[in-house]
């Protein structure tokens, strides 16, 4: 019952949050360089056909006004026609959306299931030749942008020695796309047993999910080996070793009380690869949400951008609402 009054309680901040949000995104957008009317209008348009545009797109009403509207129609399900693509945004959103939640959710995964064991084993083994060249790693790792490390990769992995196709989107130009399940192409590839597809699918996931991960892998790693190293040099570990319990077991009770932090920090890691994932999918010409909403800088598309923003917003309101939700069932301390 508890566990519910405290989603209740995250889920009403989530109204307030989001109407902020949409506020500030609104009128910052329009302090993007570019017309939209121009743009869409053409060089050669003349001044009473620019604004013709500009009348029809209601850019020429007080930007209050418009905000009301806008508000109205997002309340309506309608965020809006992209003018570069002609469809409207949710259109636009669900043809591009499972690309970037397979990008994101599969590097999530490798950051944990990498991250978590190799800062348990540098806590556990200090000084070692592991530790030292994970820590060389972790040093580089912080100090790369994601891009550039997308970039030496496309370099050396496919144009010098051609062992992963180059950055040309989810799929090989020749090979039809599978049928659509969940419109993640991989998944769906092997939902329908598209071996073709899969194969070429997985191998064009190599190279952007290996960058998101081995950038942003060393949030998890260096928080997993500060809470053992804390939690093996607390009193209980210290009373577990006084009793003569096996180092297995010692390391396990750490582990337990060093999870909710670590909750924590792959919340915030979700966060940063939903980030990281608008310029990666820019490099390898993803065709995902992240490139979409570049674009729409690019050409001044309002619709999208503000979509995309507060599709965001939502995302990682929910995130952080699972994180809440298993920190409470970890920690007893936030139950009492």
């Amino acid at each position: 019952m508890r566990l519910f009054i405290l989603a209740g309680k995250r889920l009403a901040f989530l109204v307030p949050q989001l109407i902020a949000v949409s506020l500030i995104v609104f009128f910052l957008v329009r302090l993007l360089p570019g017309d939209p009317a121009v743009l869409i209008s053409g060089q050669f348009a003349t001044q009473e056909h620019i604004q013709e545009v500009r009348s029809q797109l209601g850019l020429d009403k007080p930007l209050l006004e418009q905000y009301v509207l806008y508000v109205g129609n997002v309340l309506h399900g309608d965020f809006g026609m992209s003018w570069r693509t002609s469809q409207t945004v949710i259109a636009d959103i669900k043809q591009r959306l499972p690309g970037t939640l397979e990008l994101v959710l599969i590097s999530t995964f490798l950051c944990v299931a990498l991250g978590i064991p190799l800062g348990i084993w540098t806590a556990v083994r200090k000084k070692g030749i592991v530790d030292k060249v994970l820590f060389g790693y972790g040093m580089l790792a912080g100090s790369i942008p994601d891009f550039w490390l997308g970039l030496i990769l496309i370099f050396f992995v496919f144009w010098k020695f051609r062992w992963l196709p180059g950055p040309i989107g989810q799929l090989d130009p020749m090979i039809t796309n599978p049928e659509t399940v969940t419109g993640a192409i991989a998944l769906d590839a092997l939902i329908t047993g598209n071996w073709v597809a899969f194969k070429s699918a997985v191998l064009h996931l190599v190279l952007p999910v290996a960058t998101l991960t081995g950038v942003n892998m060393t949030l998890v790693m260096k928080n997993v080996r500060l809470t053992m190293e804390e939690a093996l040099e607390s009193e209980y570990a210290e009373y577990a070793r006084a009793l003569g319990l096996p180092p297995i077991v010692r390391l396990r009770y750490a582990l337990r009380n060093s999870l909710p932090p670590v909750v924590t920090v792959v919340g915030i890691l979700v966060w940063y690869l939903l980030g990281g994932a608008v310029l990666v999918e820019t490099v390898f010409a993803w065709g995902g949400l992240g490139q979409y909403a570049v674009e729409s800088v690019v050409y001044s598309d309002y619709a999208p951008l503000q979509a995309f923003v507060l599709f965001a917003a939502v995302f990682t309101m929910a995130v952080f609402l699972v994180v809440d939700l298993v920190y409470y069932a970890l920690d007893p301390r936030v139950r009492a």
